[in-house]
């Protein structure tokens, strides 16, 4: 397994929509590996595939707490079938806006439908952090990043601070 390097806003990247992907196969499941690493290393509890630079459909996530056993599951072309009504706000990072946190509102209980390591569908019903995270996640598939869910002002702050950090590195 190797650790990749991670995408950072204001890479273009990150706005690319991804693509689905055709056949589960070895060359895939040592990419969703290789995420898993990445995101146990940044420290994280979700990674699409984009944030390391392959557009493909798929993320991998792991919300077990510190004490818990690790739980990877990896989503391969996710698909939110059904979302609640009903809210929930919960405070959001993302490692590819490093050290930036905001509140963002998202449906409580989602079902996806996906496909696993095993080339099998399956479907999930999820609520809490795993609601949330399946959300943020699969909005990088969309080219979508959690700031878009903040105002306007915010989100430039943000857009901005980071373009001038990224211009910095590049000196």
């Amino acid at each position: 397994m190797t650790i990749k390097p991670l995408i950072i806003l204001p890479d273009p990247l990150l706005r690319q929509v991804s693509v689905p992907i055709e056949t589960v196969n070895a060359e895939l499941l040592k990419l969703a590996d290789d995420m898993l690493e990445t995101m146990y290393d940044a420290p994280g509890i979700g990674l699409a595939a984009i944030q390391i630079g392959v557009p493909k459909r798929m993320l991998v996530i792991d919300v077990s707490r510190e004490d818990e056993e690790k739980n990877p599951q990896v989503f391969i072309n996710p698909e939110i079938v059904k979302s609640s009504d009903d809210l929930s706000l919960y405070e959001e990072g993302c490692l590819s806006i490093p050290d930036y946190y905001a509140e963002v509102e998202r449906p409580a209980t989602i079902a996806v439908k996906y496909v696993g390591r095993d080339g099998k569908e399956h479907m999930v019903e999820a609520d809490g952090l795993l609601a949330t995270c399946l959300q943020h996640e699969m909005d990088h598939l969309n080219g979508v990043l959690f700031i878009d869910h903040i105002s306007r002002l915010k989100r430039e702050m943000v857009i901005k601070k980071f373009t001038k950090l990224a211009k910095g590195k590049a000196v």
